[in-house]
């Protein structure tokens, strides 16, 4: 396992870990909401943050991007949830300064995750950061 920079190169990459990670684990999006995250995803979100993947034999098997102190995505790709690799980009993060992320209220998997890595909730807000009605909760260390 290692983890590696990314950049505009890998954007379609990430983006299908993404689609995949999502479709497992955000059943409560709007199929309208999905699509129009997922068509942000390389023009707005990827390149305001600082990418990482993990690999596993030169095969990407999910990404982290940091921006300042906070994680502002961690996704896992569907096939390999469960095998440590959220939990080595969380402690990467760790390192470099992350001691923020914002969670879905609707992803409970996603909220004991973070628990268990040394996160609390802090506050919530009603709507995600587009005004769509999922509950976000902002958690740190």
């Amino acid at each position: 396992m290692e983890i590696v920079g990314c950049n505009e190169e890998d954007y379609e990459t990430l983006a299908g870990i993404w689609e995949r990670s999502v479709m497992a684990t955000h059943n409560f999006l709007k199929e309208e909401d999905f699509n129009a995250i997922k068509a942000a995803l390389i023009p707005d979100y990827f390149p305001n943050v600082d990418l990482y993947a993990i690999a596993d034999k030169g095969v990407y098997a999910g990404f982290i991007g940091l921006s300042s102190d906070a994680i502002e995505m961690l996704f896992i790709d569907s096939d390999r949830r469960g095998q440590g690799y959220g939990s080595s980009l969380i402690e990467f993060a760790k390192q470099r300064g992350a001691i923020k992320v914002d969670v879905n209220e609707q992803n409970p998997s996603a909220l004991n995750f973070y628990k268990a890595k040394g996160f609390h909730v802090i506050s919530r807000d009603e709507t995600d950061e587009a005004g769509r009605p999922y509950p976000i909760l902002h958690l740190s260390l």
